[in-house]
């Protein structure tokens, strides 16, 4: 392979890793505890991106257990958030194989 044929294939790998980085910060995924109560949402780059509370929750009363719904449903989320990163990264890297 000559070298101008391989700066134009880095080049293009460059571009390809930019793009996904995009695509996997872009993404968002919810999870939620306590049959909804509670309800988190992360993005590809697991920060914390949104979290309700339903009136239910605050009138549980109880803020340990309002503390442990709310880990919950941001554990929840990260490992949604985690599974759709592996498989968009899966994806993309078969694209790249062919």
């Amino acid at each position: 392979m000559n070298p101008f044929e391989l700066m134009k294939m880095m080049g293009s790998l460059q571009s390809q890793t930019k793009r996904i980085k995009e695509e996997i910060s872009a993404l968002r995924a919810t999870g939620s505890a306590g049959a909804g109560l509670v309800e988190a949402t992360v993005n590809g780059d697991f920060q914390l991106m949104d979290l309700n509370i339903s009136e239910a929750a605050y009138s549980l009363g109880d803020k340990e257990n309002l503390k442990v719904l709310i880990i919950s449903a941001v554990n929840d989320a990260a490992n949604k958030a985690k599974a759709e990163v592996e498989r968009k990264t899966q994806d993309i890297l078969m694209n790249l194989s062919h």
